[in-house]
């Protein structure tokens, strides 16, 4: 008697209707090699965890909104030997964001900062933290576009409240008034409560310059320096074009394969 009709609307009430992807397969595995009912139980539910497991991982990447699937594992350390790979494997670690503090990466364009900042924001959801990526525009104006329709107070908990918040390229463009209050309320909900990681072209001593009131830019970086770790990031660009003498090699194939 095949018990599966009356056994799939039970595991669907049980919201356990993933197994049925491998029950068949691992009923094959417990007759051919003799396991016990204990441990046919056992491999079904670890294949259901595992299962969830993944579910859970892929909704949080989703919900984490980056920009492209960046990890540690893919970032090549050779290309820059001058960056401090030890530190970012101890922050890889995310104590610091048990810790409740701040990572900057900073330095010029194309040197992998948006990489590494996304690659710490995998290592954290895959430890079960929440996480977030904007830029610093893209923050800011869905602030202001929240306040517009009455929902600054929703877009406003959201950042205030996830994990680990990641603010790319900060201080690519001066903050206008009333952007730079917005941030620094948005810092200072998090200080010492959450843990925030910023990319920037600039040197963190530089940060004030982007604020219209100098006053509260201060008050703003004050706050995120606070027991906060840094990386800096030198050397070549990841996104250099092609050499001129390269695209002079393909120019003579070009004119060759004319004649």
């Amino acid at each position: 008697m095949n018990p599966m009709p009356e056994l799939i609307p039970m595991l669907k009430q049980l919201r356990l209707s993933g197994i049925l992807d491998s029950i068949e397969s691992r009923n094959r595995q417990a007759i051919d090699d003799k396991l016990s009912y204990m441990d046919f139980l056992a491999s079904i539910i670890q294949d259901e965890i595992a299962r969830r497991t993944q579910k859970r991982l892929e909704t949080a990447l989703r919900r984490a909104n980056f920009r492209n699937q960046k990890t540690l594992e893919g970032f090549d350390f050779a290309f820059n030997p001058s960056i401090n790979r030890g530190l970012i494997m101890d922050l890889a670690s995310c104590r610091f964001i048990q810790e409740k503090v701040c990572v900057f990466v900073v330095g010029p364009c194309g040197t992998g900062k948006s990489h590494i900042a996304q690659a710490l924001g995998h290592c954290a959801i895959r430890k079960g933290y929440d996480v977030l990526f904007t830029s610093v525009s893209r923050m800011l104006s869905q602030l202001n576009a929240a306040r517009a329709n009455n929902g600054f107070d929703r877009q406003f908990a959201k950042l205030a409240s996830v994990s680990l918040l990641i603010i790319d390229d900060f201080g690519l463009k001066p903050l206008k008034n009333a952007q730079d209050e917005d941030f620094h309320d948005v810092v200072a909900e998090r200080y010492e409560r959450k843990s925030t990681i910023i990319t920037s072209n600039l040197d963190v001593p530089e940060w004030t310059e982007a604020f219209p009131n100098r006053i509260l830019g201060a008050a703003t970086i004050d706050r995120l320096r606070h027991g906060a770790y840094k990386i800096v990031l030198e050397g070549k660009s990841y996104r250099s074009p092609h050499t001129h003498e390269h695209c002079q090699r393909t120019n003579k194939k070009s004119e060759k394969g004319g004649e």
